[in-house]
């Protein structure tokens, strides 16, 4: 199938995890796809072995996400698609959380999707048509001990996704949000310290009883991304293995 054909897709956080299974899959299925983050090996690989671009991309900072998009626009002359997908997690409750840890949370996590919706607003408004897909979590939809800040970034994300749904609609432009649950990829391993094939809390509290793999979330992410998903705007979808059902 084509569904993404004649697409131009951006994802962030596409060197590896659910960015680049995004990737893939969108790739698969007809889009150009150029995937920026700030692990350079990592992300070439993974673009070469999908036939995408690979960008170095801090989400923090507005100038880098100018020369994204003109990068981007330079190559293939539009964007249809901004997955904001990079993000970073760490556990701390609210009285073992520095003010320097929660701050990096939110510039990565909530600003950087902040600075991504505003550049490729212009480009989008101009071709009366995009669709904007933001990653949260289950984290914003719901209280989360011992993630005080990964929470606040994620319930940001759902508010922010809201709130340009309204402003962009006119435009032709969807903005809607996924929230997974527990999903195998390197960021669980590397920084949560999750036992992710152990029996963690969350799996046990779930309906369906093991962690997504990354392509499923990206199964969802495709649809929305699509012209499947015209009349979808400014909605949740949880991606969680019915953790919250």
């Amino acid at each position: 199938m084509a569904r993404l054909a004649g697409k131009v897709a951006l994802i962030t956080g596409g060197a590896r995890g659910q960015g680049a299974a995004e990737a893939r899959l969108f790739s698969s299925e007809g889009a150009k796809v150029v995937i920026t983050d700030v692990l350079d090996a990592e992300g070439e690989v993974t673009a070469q072995a999908c036939g995408a671009l690979y960008l170095h991309h801090d989400v923090r900072s507005e100038a880098d996400w100018q020369r994204v998009v003109e990068r981007t626009l330079a190559e293939h002359g539009r964007i249809d698609v901004l997955i904001n997908n990079a993000g970073i997690f760490r556990t701390g409750s609210i009285v073992s959380t520095t003010l320097e840890q929660y701050r990096e949370m939110i510039d990565v996590n909530q600003v950087g999707v902040f600075l991504g919706m505003k550049a490729v607003a212009e480009t989008m408004i101009d071709q009366q048509s995009g669709s904007i897909v933001n990653i949260s979590s289950v984290a914003g939809l719901q209280g989360t001990p011992n993630a005080v800040a990964y929470g606040a970034s994620k319930w940001a994300v759902r508010g922010m996704t809201k709130t340009a749904a309204k402003e962009f609609g006119r435009f032709g432009i969807r903005v809607n949000s996924i929230h997974p649950g527990l999903i195998d990829t390197p960021m669980i391993h590397d920084f949560a310290g999750i036992d992710i094939d152990g029996g963690a809390r969350v799996l046990r509290s779930a309906a369906i009883r093991r962690p997504a793999d990354p392509g499923e979330v990206a199964a969802l992410a495709l649809f929305l991304a699509s012209d499947e998903s015209s009349y979808s705007t400014g909605s949740e979808f949880v991606v969680d293995g019915g953790w919250m059902a």
